[in-house]
């Protein structure tokens, strides 16, 4: 199936989103596509179904440079951070082409000088899907690390599901050929901004199980009743923090801000038993 055709199926499904619409039924059939282009203010015309043999985003290794307990935030850059702007942006769906809200996603990244901060939390930080299943992220392109061609590590999880770790590579890079770890499945769409600043998309798809409905979905359903237990929605938790949770003990893997659908037996990127 050609590129236009991929266009426009998934331009469709992202402008009923963002209008807050239920996007047309014969969107929701199938796997989303795994990489985004830009509308570009062209009209598009909806096509038969959404499936064309995408296959989930894939795992690419960790690296040596993760770290645990990230801040939670989007943006990763202040005023006086040296280095080219860059803005990704893009959604996390499901095997039936919908959209997963509350998804979480652990960026980490190289520097300008295409260094780690393995000391603090320079270019790493962790934040959640809106209802609609999308994220933003603000950083900078990240330098050339020895070995390498420039890329973007990140960690992705529904709630409730497995870790997808994997990594996001720019097009065009002349290193692109000599990487051993490089695959072209995990291009971004880029394109030039204001500012001398670059644009990025990516859609995640993950392997999680759906029911086609119309509209987005957040996997699970959060409770309807509060639950027993010092865990509470809203409240920040450390590294190390213990709390309870309908009757069973949970310590704090990473950092973050309790949210209603990442309860701790549904998130264990952030909670362990004991």
């Amino acid at each position: 199936m050609d590129e236009d055709r991929k266009f426009s199926r998934k331009a469709v499904l992202k402008a009923a989103l963002a209008a807050g619409v239920a996007a047309p039924v014969a969107l929701v059939g199938g796997p989303a596509l795994a990489r985004t282009n830009f509308a570009g203010g062209q009209a598009v015309e909806p096509t038969p179904y959404c499936h064309d043999g995408d296959e989930p985003t894939i795992d690419q290794t960790e690296g040596p440079y993760f770290k645990p307990n990230s801040p939670e935030r989007s943006v990763l850059v202040d005023g006086n951070t040296p280095g080219q702007r860059l803005t990704v942006s893009g959604y996390v769906f499901g095997l039936a082409c919908q959209p997963i809200g509350r998804a979480l996603l652990d960026f980490w990244q190289a520097d300008v000088n295409g260094a780690y901060d393995n000391v603090g939390y320079t270019f790493r930080g962790h934040q959640y899907t809106n209802d609609l299943g999308e994220f933003k992220l603000t950083t900078i392109v990240p330098g050339l690390y020895p070995g390498r061609t420039r890329h973007i590590h990140v960690k992705v999880q529904a709630p409730g599901q497995r870790i997808l770790t994997t990594q996001l590579y720019f097009p065009g890079e002349p290193r692109n050929n000599t990487d051993t770890i490089f695959d072209p499945r995990l291009l971004m769409t880029v394109r030039d901004a204001p500012n001398n600043a670059k644009e990025a998309a990516f859609d995640f798809v993950l392997n999680v199980r759906q029911t086609p409905t119309t509209g987005p979905t957040t996997q699970p359903t959060s409770p309807t009743t509060q639950p027993s237990g010092s865990w509470a929605v809203g409240k920040a938790y450390t590294a190390g923090t213990r709390v309870t949770f309908n009757g069973v003990s949970y310590v704090c893997l990473q950092g973050h801000t309790a949210q209603q659908g990442w309860e701790p037996p549904n998130a264990p990127a952030l909670w362990q038993k004991g």
